[in-house]
């Protein structure tokens, strides 16, 4: 019985990007074992996931050479036919090539690339050749699968889905208003100006991680919406994931949240201000829209990953996107 190792330790959202490459090697090899090696706190992302063998966690943050040692006995222990590293860093490629695997593979920027079985080119995205992350992904399998890439997929259980049942009762948005970098997070202004425009006959529910909350209050007390809610804190990653799952429209930043909608195939609105789809992350949904400013800017992108503030102090690549292009992205009134 083959055994595989997927290797992603990074953050929220290129975890649930790298379940594709679960979902397709399970698909090709139906009795294998597949075991996910992510860091700590994420592991809730694959809670009870349906295709998981073994969840591996590393402890980054406290003993994290230490923890990565133990981690590497575990690895050696379980004798993998193949491991595939989805990430460029030493740490991981360190893993990786002394795995003691049959077959290590993964992207030829790792420092330790020289030492895996098999090196893949690690293929950059442009709006010239636009290539999305899932792609990336499947590089690493393709070689014995097919080229065909498989779009992520998490798996809300019925405890989830009864954790959320109350607040789907009425028709409602969610709104997951924050982002790690400034530049990625679309403004409280713009959020309120939004939701000053939203029927009352519509719930609205923000989403996010208990440090939201006082943004995601701002922007409710500012809006004077009265059927929005915050449930920053109060759902975790797979009921967020349920929540989205049934809602009109799910407006998010180009953030983790985005990603939730594109694995459960909820509808979405994804808003990018200073970064743009091209870079290979944009949303998965069936029914998905990108919204962004109109007007071509020359500081736009100004980074893959954002910055705690606009380098240029006018963030018009935010605070020029209308009110209408989120509205336009609510089904007509007919459809509700």
């Amino acid at each position: 019985m083959l055994r595989f190792l997927i290797i992603q330790t990074a953050f929220i959202g290129d975890v649930v990007l790298a379940t594709g490459i679960l979902e397709k090697l399970h698909q090709h090899y139906p009795e294998a074992k597949i075991d996910f090696l992510l860091r700590k706190g994420n592991e809730g992302l694959l809670a009870n996931h349906p295709y998981l063998n073994e969840l591996l966690v590393w402890e980054k943050k406290a003993g994290k050479i230490k923890n990565l040692l133990h981690l590497l006995k575990t690895v050696r222990a379980n004798r993998y036919d193949k491991v595939i590293n989805v990430q460029r860093f030493s740490a991981t490629g360190l893993l990786t090539a002394f795995s003691g695997a049959k077959e290590t593979i993964g992207y030829d920027k790792n420092p330790f690339s020289r030492l895996f079985t098999i090196k893949i080119p690690h293929k950059l995205s442009s709006s010239e050749n636009p290539i999305h992350e899932i792609q990336r992904c499947n590089d690493l399998i393709a070689h014995f699968t097919d080229q065909q890439a498989f779009p992520p997929h998490l798996y809300p259980s019925r405890s989830d889905e009864q954790k959320v049942a109350l607040y789907t009762e009425k028709p409602f948005i969610v709104v997951a208003p924050a982002s790690v970098w400034f530049t990625k997070q679309y403004p409280a202004s713009k959020w309120i100006a939004f939701l000053k425009r939203i029927p009352d006959n519509i719930m609205v529910y923000l989403i996010g991680a208990p440090g939201d909350e006082t943004f995601a209050q701002l922007i409710i007390s500012g809006s004077g919406h009265t059927m929005a809610t915050s449930l920053c804190g109060q759902l975790n990653f797979l009921q967020s994931a349920a929540l989205m799952k049934k809602a009109l429209m799910n407006y998010v930043n180009d953030s983790a949240p985005m990603h939730f909608a594109s694995a459960v195939n909820a509808p979405t609105a994804a808003i990018y201000c200073s970064t743009v789809p091209s870079f290979g992350f944009g949303p998965l949904s069936t029914k998905a829209v990108v919204i962004e400013v109109q007007e071509p800017l020359t500081c736009r992108p100004c980074g893959i990953h954002g910055h705690a503030a606009c380098p240029e102090g006018h963030f018009n690549c935010a605070m020029h996107i209308k009110d209408e292009q989120l509205l336009n992205a609510l089904p007509k009134p007919d459809a509700l």
